[in-house]
């Protein structure tokens, strides 16, 4: 990947974006169900009280894990099983506040339902199948090089 100076072209490199929509869409649910379990699991060391705000919880814990996990390898734990990862408009992986940003927007179109809706619009429709947060920071999902 090394040899990109931006992200590879879809014309001339469509294996780079063969199924990512799918690899994303099941991605997000690997995610989702990890992030769950690992909210779960660190209730106990709130003293139990992140019961009484268990979504908000899960929120926090899931913008935490995503960062890390995208700043440490450009890819999520789901993203990875599926042979996907983030890449910035250089073609290079994330950096940590290139992570932290992509977060950042995700979280936001989330919590937006009508940004959410344009981003997987967007995905299905664009030729590097970006989201609308790749779109403002010119990274897309790519299927992981060899």
């Amino acid at each position: 990947m090394s040899a990109y100076h931006t992200l590879p072209d879809p014309r001339t490199h469509p294996e780079f974006y063969r199924s990512v929509v799918l690899k994303r869409a099941l991605a997000w649910c690997v995610d989702f169900a990890l992030i769950g379990i690992l909210a779960v699991i660190l209730v106990p060391l709130t003293a139990f009280t992140a019961v009484f705000f268990f979504a908000f919880f899960a929120m926090v814990v899931g913008f935490l894990y995503r960062w890390f996990t995208l700043a440490s390898g450009s890819a999520t734990w789901g993203m990875r099983l599926f042979s996907i990862e983030i890449r910035n408009g250089h073609g290079e992986k994330l950096s940590s506040q290139e992570a932290l940003m992509h977060t950042l927007g995700y979280t936001v179109s989330v919590m937006v339902a009508p940004l959410q809706l344009v981003s997987i619009v967007l995905m299905l429709l664009t030729e590097r199948k970006q989201g609308l947060t790749d779109h403002f920071m010119g990274t897309a999902a790519i299927n992981r090089p060899l």
